[in-house]
C-alpha cells in the first residue's frame, strides 16, 4: 500500500515560489513521460486498476512498469495498492508502439494482469495515452517532497507529494511551511490518472 500525501497547487507562480524556496534541499530533477493501458474490454479500469509504464529522461534512461488499484484520495491523503519493477526501455517503447506486445512480457506485474484481471496477449491491450511530468525531488525536514509540475495536452497541473507511514503528520509540517510562505493550496481531490482520463483541470 502506497500513502501519500498530495497537496495542489494553484498556479506556475506558487509552484515557482516552493521550488526556490526548496532550492538548497534539492537532491534530483526527474523527467518523466507516462503512458497507460487497460484490457480492450476495460478490464483494468472497471475494476478501478491501472497499468503504467514511465519512463525517465528523454533518451528513456530508465522504464517502470505499475499495477495500481483502489486508489482513494482523502482530506489530502491518497492510499493505493502499487506493484511495480524495472523493465528493459526498449521493450516498453514497443509496447507503447503495439499495444500487444505486452501480452508477451514476462514479469511479476504481468502475471498479475493475466491471472487477477484476464487480460492477456494478442488484441488484450489498448493504449490509453498518457503524459509528461517534472518532478523535483527534495530532502526537507525529515520528509522526502515530490514537487510536480505535470503536462496534459489540455493544461498543466502543480503538485506536491510526500509519501508517508504518518501522512497526517506529514501533511500539518507541509501545510504549516505554505502557510508561513504565503503558497496557496488545496488538497488534491484526484490523481493524475483520473485527471488525465477527465480531461479536465481542478478548479
Amino acid at each position: 500500500m502506497e500513502i501519500e500525501v498530495k497537496l495542489r497547487l494553484p498556479s506556475a507562480a506558487a509552484h515557482q515560489t516552493l521550488v526556490s524556496l526548496l532550492t538548497p534541499y534539492h537532491r534530483v530533477t526527474h523527467r518523466q513521460h507516462n503512458t497507460f493501458f487497460d484490457g480492450a474490454a476495460a478490464q483494468l479500469s472497471s475494476r478501478r486498476a491501472v497499468l503504467r509504464l514511465r519512463f525517465y529522461g528523454d533518451n528513456d534512461a530508465r522504464c517502470v512498469l505499475s499495477l495500481k488499484a483502489n486508489a482513494v484520495i482523502s482530506n489530502g491523503v491518497s492510499r493505493v495498492e502499487e506493484d511495480e519493477e524495472e523493465l528493459d526501455p526498449r521493450a516498453g517503447r514497443e509496447c507503447v508502439a503495439d499495444p500487444r506486445r505486452l501480452g508477451g512480457v514476462h514479469s511479476r506485474v504481468m502475471d498479475r494482469v493475466r491471472d487477477e484481471f484476464g487480460v492477456s496477449g494478442g488484441e488484450g491491450f489498448v493504449c490509453l495515452g498518457g503524459f509528461r511530468n517534472v518532478r523535483g525531488v527534495y530532502d526537507w525536514n525529515g520528509l522526502v517532497l515530490e514537487v510536480d509540475e505535470t503536462f496534459y495536452d489540455f493544461g498543466t497541473c502543480y503538485e506536491i507529494e510526500c509519501e508517508s507511514v504518518e501522512p497526517e503528520k506529514a501533511k500539518e509540517l507541509i501545510e504549516g511551511f505554505l502557510k508561513e510562505n504565503g503558497i496557496a493550496y488545496s488538497n488534491s481531490e484526484a490523481s493524475k490518472f483520473a485527471i488525465f482520463r477527465a480531461r479536465k483541470l481542478p478548479l
